[in-house]
């Protein structure tokens, strides 16, 4: 892959004004670049949305910031003012609460591992807490040992090294006389946990991500462990603030914002990028393109130009969506309210075959329900804006509406009264995710993950079009909040000190 160092001042254009595009753009600017930002829609924030009624307000994308040291570094790197001086971030505790299928509930107590084997042992029963935190320490091992390479540094060259080697050290099961490990995630909780309440949770972090656990590496226990050892976190007035915070950092250096103007093509010239062709007609010259846009899209964009290899990480195949309810309700937020609640599915093959298989669309999910304790979402403090997710297919001509009555039903049994207090709702689909970001089908991409062959890594953010880079979601380390903000980082690396940009030290 090409990734050439630009030297002086260079023109750099911005595809998209997602996340990761934006975490990109403030870096390049303050390096000395002059950067315009190319958005087909009339805002900024990629999948961060905000949808405003009758004095309710609620986060349509993301609810929940994890590993806020990501924007933080953002802001020490591109401004004297900390993250914590632009927005209000409140550590959640607990860190969620766990409704299971057998009626069982638990509250986990936000970074402390301690306190979660006495909540589990609690609630659970004796024991049960220990194997959960044995598995964290083993999370922990398979976490140090690929942090570096799928979260701070370019993808590897040769990373099929990270294709082959599964990095978590799962516990040794002897069954007859054979000794095996676990090499899915469904066989850690099997092999490892012993106890389907466990199971559930350790699952719910890949459902989440649309990942199915009887086919996801055993490296997927990163996903737990990260919540764990860095914490939940809340932006007070909701997650749509961090993507204004950014967004005004990049006007504070500078960067120049088109809303409303869609690229149509990138261009070419000599072999290099030197430019974008926007839907009027208009040719944007430029030393260098960064696209922060699905995969689909990008080749679209570079018709004819052969910008991904044989021999390369390929594009991740859209899979799983997202089905978000908004919820206004009568009567204020109890206290004392966990700010997430998981209602786990009653039936997980049933739930797993509907997303993943061939399984219609009439089994119950497992639905996370987010109550913020934040007066600026109501219209005063005897109403609750509450906002219901679930993973569904990334298919958005599906009857959701309907679907949208399970999700509805099964938050019922973490907000006693929810459909007497309901005044209405609002369903947002994954056509909706499609509109905002361009993704196809509404896509939302999961995290980069070792082992499985690389079939969960991204492709990397350079290209073999010099002069072109890929940011965001859809690309090196993958999907998520935090791994958007690495994106950019990565990205503004290569292009400001070449392909022996190395990453955080």
């Amino acid at each position: 892959m090409r990734a050439d160092k630009v030297a002086g001042m260079a023109r750099i254009a911005v595809i998209g004004a997602g996340m990761g595009a934006l975490a990109a753009a403030a870096r390049l600017a303050v390096a000395g670049h002059r950067v315009v930002v190319y958005e087909r829609t009339d805002t900024y924030g990629g999948a961060l949305r905000r949808f405003e009624r009758d004095g309710f307000s609620f986060d349509t994308g993301p609810g929940l910031l994890p590993l806020p040291a990501v924007y933080r570094d953002l802001f020490v790197k591109t401004g004297k003012e900390p993250l914590e001086a632009c927005v209000e971030l409140v550590q959640v505790d607990p860190s969620s609460r766990h409704v299971f299928a057998d009626g069982t509930e638990v509250s986990l107590p936000n970074a402390s591992r301690a306190g979660v084997v006495a909540a589990l042992d609690e609630a659970l029963g004796s024991g049960t807490g220990e194997r959960w935190g044995d598995f964290l320490v083993r999370a922990r091992e398979a976490w140090d040992r690929t942090r570096r390479p799928l979260l701070e540094e370019p993808l590897w060259p040769n990373w099929q090294v990270l294709a082959e080697r599964e990095p978590y050290p799962a516990a040794p099961r002897k069954r007859l006389l054979r000794t095996r490990r676990a090499g899915t995630l469904a066989e850690v909780a099997d092999w490892e946990l012993g106890d389907a309440r466990l199971a559930a949770l350790l699952e719910s972090h890949a459902v989440r991500h649309g990942l199915d656990p009887r086919t996801t590496p055993a490296s997927a226990a990163v996903l737990p462990y990260l919540e764990h050892a860095f914490g939940t976190w809340y932006v007070r007035g909701g997650l749509r603030e961090l993507a204004r915070a950014v967004y005004e950092r990049c006007v504070a250096r500078r960067v120049e914002f088109r809303f409303g103007a869609e690229v149509t093509r990138v261009l070419e010239k000599d072999g290099r990028v030197s430019g974008l062709e926007l839907t009027d007609g208009t040719v944007a010259e430029a030393d260098v393109v960064v696209a922060g846009v699905a995969p689909g899209t990008l080749d679209r964009l570079t018709e004819g130009t052969v910008v991904r290899g044989d021999g390369e990480v390929p594009p991740q195949l859209p899979t799983a969506g997202r089905l978000t309810v908004l919820l206004a309700l009568r009567g204020g937020r109890p206290e004392g309210t966990a700010h997430r609640t998981v209602v786990h599915a009653p039936d997980r093959e049933a739930e797993l075959d509907a997303l993943f298989g061939a399984a219609a669309r009439d089994s119950r999910p497992t639905v996370t329900v987010l109550r913020p304790d934040d007066p600026a979402l109501v219209p005063d403090p005897d109403h609750e804006a509450v906002v219901l997710s679930a993973v569904v297919p990334a298919r958005p001509d599906e009857p959701f509406e309907q679907y949208a009555e399970h999700v509805i039903t099964a938050a019922g049994r973490a907000v006693p009264g929810l459909r007497d207090r309901l005044l209405w709702h609002e369903v947002r689909t994954p056509a909706d995710i499609e509109d905002a970001t361009g993704a196809e089908g509404g896509a939302v991409p999961a995290p980069a993950l070792a082992a499985a062959g690389g079939r969960l890594l991204h492709p990397s953010n350079s290209t073999r079009l010099p002069g072109l880079f890929a940011v965001g979601g859809w690309a090196h380390p993958g999907g998520g909040l935090p791994h958007a903000g690495m994106s950019g980082a990565l990205v503004a690396g290569l292009i400001v000190e070449g392909p022996e940009f190395r990453g955080s030290q």
